[in-house]
């Protein structure tokens, strides 16, 4: 049975993993966040992985307050890059593969046509540039993955759908952006097509399948059309007004233009990816459920 070491447990994508691990029935999972293990202490992982000999790492711990990274960056570099490396070194020691997750706010969003794996990197905030170093770390890894995703969401944490599901009971109208462009990622689709890939690496060892991947669900929309959408299936009256970005005051500006080529990981691994809207109405039926 292989031992899969999860860190960053609590957050969106470690608890959807969570979620479904129970009918990974080949798998042992070890589900730890910061409490557990402090992965920016390289000794730490070092005496957890010598101790229970894993035979893989999924790297879900992220730095992901993208606004007040800009003036937390020590903290934002050691959680993006540092425990990164950490865990890149301990991973090429022990011989244990690494996926890791990365961002679209590694490119500055000012593309037109979606972004490949190779396209140039621009980061724009101390968010993006510090994702970037840990993506650095990350191909100095054991058979290391990475996987760039971008608009997450879940029925867990905070994220947009659950601000927009507050908003919708309590206002009567909101503003959101209109003029900048991706893909809703329901992180469920993302956690199974990460244990795709743990499956697949781990039946087929002696393929090198370590590079980078684009992962988001099908189909784009603006964060307007989103919210609209989110009302609309959730049944809320409140009316959705397109802003521009500019009339939208943020300490870092986000990119206008969000959306993954997702050629590559489909290819490579046959993974089956849904259709954004699908996805969020299988996230607001679990929400309503759960009120």
């Amino acid at each position: 049975m292989n031992k899969i070491l999860v860190t960053g447990a609590n957050g969106q994508l470690g608890n959807e993993i969570r979620k479904i691990s129970f009918s990974r029935k080949n798998f042992n999972f070890y589900f730890t966040d910061v409490d557990e293990l402090d992965i920016t202490k390289l000794e730490n992982i070092q005496s957890f992985c010598s101790e229970n000999k894993f035979d893989y790492i999924i790297n879900c711990a992220a730095y992901t307050n993208v606004d007040k990274a800009e003036s937390d960056k020590v903290n934002a570099e050691k959680i993006n890059a540092e425990a990164v490396k950490n865990l890149s070194e301990i991973s090429q020691k022990y011989k244990i593969p690494l996926i890791h997750i990365s961002t679209d706010y590694v490119f500055d969003g000012k593309s037109n046509i979606p972004y490949k794996e190779n396209d140039k990197t621009n980061p724009r905030s101390v968010y993006g540039k510090t994702k970037l170093q840990g993506e650095e770390f990350a191909k100095k890894a054991y058979k290391g993955i990475i996987i760039r995703t971008a608009w997450l969401y879940s029925s867990f944490g905070n994220n947009f759908v659950k601000t927009m599901l507050r908003l919708g009971k309590e206002r009567n109208e909101i503003n959101v952006v209109s003029d900048q462009k991706g893909s809703p990622t329901y992180a469920e689709d993302l956690a199974r097509a990460i244990l795709e890939i743990v499956k697949q690496t781990t039946e087929n060892q002696e393929h090198n399948f370590s590079g980078i991947y684009h992962y988001s669900d099908e189909g784009s929309c603006t964060w307007y059309e989103f919210a609209k959408e989110i009302m609309q299936k959730a049944n809320l009256k409140c009316k959705v007004n397109p802003v521009s970005s500019d009339e939208y005051s943020a300490p870092v500006k986000r990119p206008e233009y969000s959306l993954l080529d997702k050629t590559k990981i489909k290819e490579t691994f046959n993974v089956k990816i849904p259709f954004w809207k699908d996805s969020l109405k299988k996230c607001l039926i679990l929400l309503s459920e759960n009120e």
